[in-house]
C-alpha cells in the first residue's frame, strides 16, 4: 500500500477542546485548496461536527508562505 503524502501534521492537544461541541479535539485529516491546488494534512478536529482547529503559527507561516508562492506562478 502506498503511504500518502501529508504536508503537516499536528497533534491534537489535550487541552483543545470544541467551542461548539465540549468534545475534545482528534488528530485528523483534512485538506487544504487554494488556486486550484490541494495539500492534504492532518489537524486537530472535533470528532463529532469535524470543525478543524488550524494553530495561528501555521495560517501565518507555512501556509502564508504557500499561498504567496502559489500566486507568483
Amino acid at each position: 500500500m502506498e503511504e500518502k503524502k501529508v504536508y503537516e501534521s499536528i497533534e491534537a492537544d489535550a487541552s483543545l477542546v470544541c467551542g461548539q461541541c465540549q468534545e475534545p479535539l482528534v488528530k485528523g485529516s483534512a485538506k487544504f485548496s487554494y488556486m486550484g491546488n490541494a495539500f492534504p494534512v492532518e489537524l486537530p478536529m472535533c470528532p463529532k461536527c469535524k470543525l478543524i482547529y488550524v494553530p495561528e503559527e501555521l495560517a501565518l507561516g507555512r501556509v502564508l508562505k504557500v499561498e504567496k508562492e502559489l500566486e507568483d506562478k
